[in-house]
């Protein structure tokens, strides 16, 4: 198990929950932007949310919008650490740098006081696309090498200052590379890991490199936060990470709705039908698995261990809990009381 920090009051590492993450593509100089941005990212179920800080200006605005937001406010600096220090005095409840580019062992030891008076975690993240020309020449065929030797030489920056309240992420655009990176990583360190896969695109894509990536790393029992990222909204991102978390059962805090890919024994417009349980039955008020199988034959028995289902015939269908037949009758009546019953259950909990 890693060591906790505590982002605001948000536990990270130590058994605590994995938390879901997010980073704003406002300008972090229109506060007023940006805040309606995170209000949007706290509505999805985003637990803690990053801003980049690129200057003076934009560290000063942390303070508006930190009081105006419920999740606590990551600062992502580079290069200055003014500006490093400037968002912890305004507010940031986390910063995300690279002490090997802030500058000089007493730069970063001004870091790490202000850090330490205030009691603010760093994260330190690597990208494999921005290592140093040191690491890149050291390693020139090895990017996993690369990213975690440049993570544990910022990590000795830090000790060295005894600092220790630290979350490491190392992510690459490919997934293969992420992976033996914090596989690696999270065998040499007891730190708070921060996992992703970087620059993973848009749409689809995105989607699937993220999935496999963060998947991977949690069913290894890695990971302690994740971020998707995602170009584009943001709120796709906290969207995601909460499905990615579902399907690989680390969180149950919503409905869980499966379905079978259906096959020529199909009678009914199943796709229709998933769309229209998953709009009525009421989520984010808890968790109970419902499935929605195509064939009264088989359905009960593949999906027997959700707590809820429907499987249909040739204009009717079967109502079932935990694999055993309740009732039987046409297709939207059975639909209709589906929804009821599993709306009821959630009432109950």
């Amino acid at each position: 198990m890693t060591r906790q920090v505590l982002v605001g009051t948000v536990p990270v590492g130590g058994g605590a929950p994995v938390t879901i993450q997010s980073m704003t593509n406002t300008d972090t100089r229109d506060a007023a932007a940006t805040v309606a941005q995170i209000h949007r990212l706290e509505e999805a179920g985003c637990e803690i949310v990053r801003s980049a800080v690129f200057d003076m200006n934009a560290a000063k605005a942390l303070r508006n919008i930190v009081d105006n937001i419920a999740v606590p406010l990551v600062a992502d600096v580079h290069f200055d650490y003014r500006l490093a220090i400037a968002a912890v005095e305004n507010g940031c409840r986390k910063l995300r740098i690279n002490p090997g580019n802030i500058g000089s062992a007493a730069r970063v030891k001004a870091v790490v006081d202000c850090c330490k008076m205030h009691h603010i975690p760093i994260r330190i993240g690597v990208n494999g696309g921005s290592l140093d020309k040191d690491m890149k020449a050291k390693f020139p065929e090895d990017p996993v090498s690369a990213m975690v030797e440049s993570a544990l030489s910022h990590v000795r920056l830090l000790e060295q200052e005894g600092f220790y309240d630290t979350v490491i992420s190392v992510k690459h655009s490919s997934v293969r590379c992420t992976v033996a990176a914090m596989r690696r990583l999270h065998a040499l360190v007891d730190y708070p890991l921060h996992v992703g896969v970087t620059e993973t695109g848009s749409g689809e894509a995105g989607l699937i490199k993220s999935a496999a990536g963060i998947g991977s790393l949690l069913l290894d029992g890695i990971g302690d936060t994740v971020r998707v990222s995602l170009t584009g909204d943001p709120v796709q991102e906290v969207l995601a990470a909460k499905k990615i978390l579902a399907a690989i059962g680390v969180r149950k805090d919503d409905v869980e709705i499966i379905s079978c890919p259906t096959c020529g024994r199909t009678r009914v417009d199943l796709p229709a039908i998933a769309a229209y349980v998953n709009e009525h039955v009421r989520h984010n008020a808890g968790y109970i698995k419902i499935a929605v199988m195509g064939c009264a034959v088989n359905g009960p028995g593949e999906a027997s261990d959700a707590d809820i289902g429907i499987a249909f015939g040739q204009g009717n269908g079967v109502l079932f809990r935990r694999g055993e037949k309740e009732a039987a009758g046409p297709v939207q009546e059975i639909l209709d009381r589906l929804v009821a019953e599993a709306n009821q259950m959630l009432d109950k909990q």
